[in-house]
């Protein structure tokens, strides 16, 4: 069985306000050109696959056009929903899909939905685990919500003795406690261990295609890996190479994985100088100036419209630091820099003792804990 891993397309997503609808359109492109050159069996999607709970409907159209493209190729694709989709949107005919070869797990109903595909050593079970708040689940925690619904899913069947199976899910998943490597581009904030799922819940799956964090890269030493998001969304993320991962199931316990780099429309690059020389034409051609560039300026001077000057050379130029302005802010916000650092439950904690004298329990800590968490994925910041 071959196919191919990738999750957080995040289609529609803007970022500094421009639209990287065309860069996800070429991204897709060569994501379905590597599953062809690969002969693939299927696409695994693993969660956020639009940006946003309600997508604009370019974001729609481009979702639409990649499937139909990936079902004219012959190619069966498996998605759940991740932590940015909304679960019944993304939901929305999948019975009818599901025909076509295109199954969707958006909403968990009570029960893990299956998908079962056949190779030259039998059947190969794909396991649909979207993303799911533990209170939807009747759990406090994720990894209380995850152990609940595999344990139902098991229903005391021996998972060593189980047939080829692939998990697929969107968790922010850690490895005795180790957690994965993150950047700018999770706006997702892990309070108390509340998003915490441990790898070790996943024994008995052959190979578990995680989606949620955005740099690939394994997790323990089983077949757990994150795909990584196909594109960079952040300049945390500048210059990292971004990779799907084609993985070959063979007989029971004979999996391989390899990743396959992706190549951007459009690299993320930062440059830093005073805007005289960083406007040099050699400087300019040093590299690609159709990047979408993050500019430090280091000029002491006041300068007039400095991202107007800087777009006749970068056109593609998304932000621009003053780097006398971040010093200066600096310097002002030593002071309250550790407050900052803290997380909104510890803030509560402080607030709360301050005001009564006493520590919240248990329970106040974890109401905050929970609506910090549902703020974040409203879209909230603090």
């Amino acid at each position: 069985m071959r196919f191919v891993h990738t999750a957080d397309l995040h289609i529609g997503k803007v970022m500094n306000e421009f639209s990287l609808l065309e860069d996800q359109r070429h991204i897709l492109r060569q994501i379905l050109e590597i599953a062809r050159s690969k002969k693939a069996d299927a696409l695994v999607l693993a969660g956020d696959i639009y940006d946003r709970a309600i997508p604009s409907a370019e974001a729609v159209t481009v979702l639409g056009e990649f499937l139909q493209e990936t079902a004219d190729a012959g190619l069966k694709v498996i998605m759940v929903s991740g932590n940015h989709d909304s679960p019944e949107r993304l939901s929305f005919a999948e019975e009818i899909l599901g025909k076509q070869g295109i199954s969707i797990a958006g909403l968990y109903r009570g029960n893990l939905k299956q998908v079962c595909l056949e190779d030259a050593y039998g059947e190969v079970s794909f396991v649909l685990l979207p993303f799911v708040k533990p209170a939807q689940a009747g759990a406090r925690t994720s990894a209380e919500a995850v152990e609940k619904m595999l344990a139902a899913y098991w229903d005391g069947e021996t998972v060593t003795e189980a047939g080829r199976r692939v998990l697929v899910t969107h968790y922010f998943v850690t490895d005795q406690g180790k957690e994965p490597e993150v950047s700018d581009g999770e706006s997702t904030i892990h309070v108390g261990g509340l998003d915490n799922v441990e790898a070790s819940l996943f024994r008995g799956f052959d190979y578990v295609a995680l989606g949620h964090i955005h740099k690939s890269q394994r997790i323990g030493e089983h077949q757990v890996y994150y795909a990584g998001a196909s594109l960079a969304y952040s300049f945390s993320e500048a210059g990292q190479t971004k990779f799907v991962n084609f993985v070959e199931i063979k007989e029971k316990g004979n999996v391989s994985a390899e990743r396959i780099p992706l190549q951007p429309l459009h690299g993320l690059r930062r440059i830093r100088g005073k805007m005289a020389e960083l406007m040099r034409p050699e400087i300019v051609a040093a590299a690609d100036c159709l990047d979408y560039i993050q500019a430090e300026l280091t000029d002491e001077e006041e300068l007039i419209d400095p991202i107007g000057a800087l777009r006749t050379v970068y056109p593609n130029i998304m932000q621009i630091i003053l780097a006398k302005n971040r010093k200066r802010e600096g310097e002002k916000a030593l002071a309250g820099q550790e407050e900052r650092k803290k997380s909104i439950p510890e803030l509560f904690h402080d607030f709360y003792t301050m005001i009564r004298g006493e520590e919240p329990d248990r329970r106040r800590t974890e109401l905050i804990e929970e609506a910090a968490k549902e703020a974040e994925e409203e879209g909230y910041e603090a």
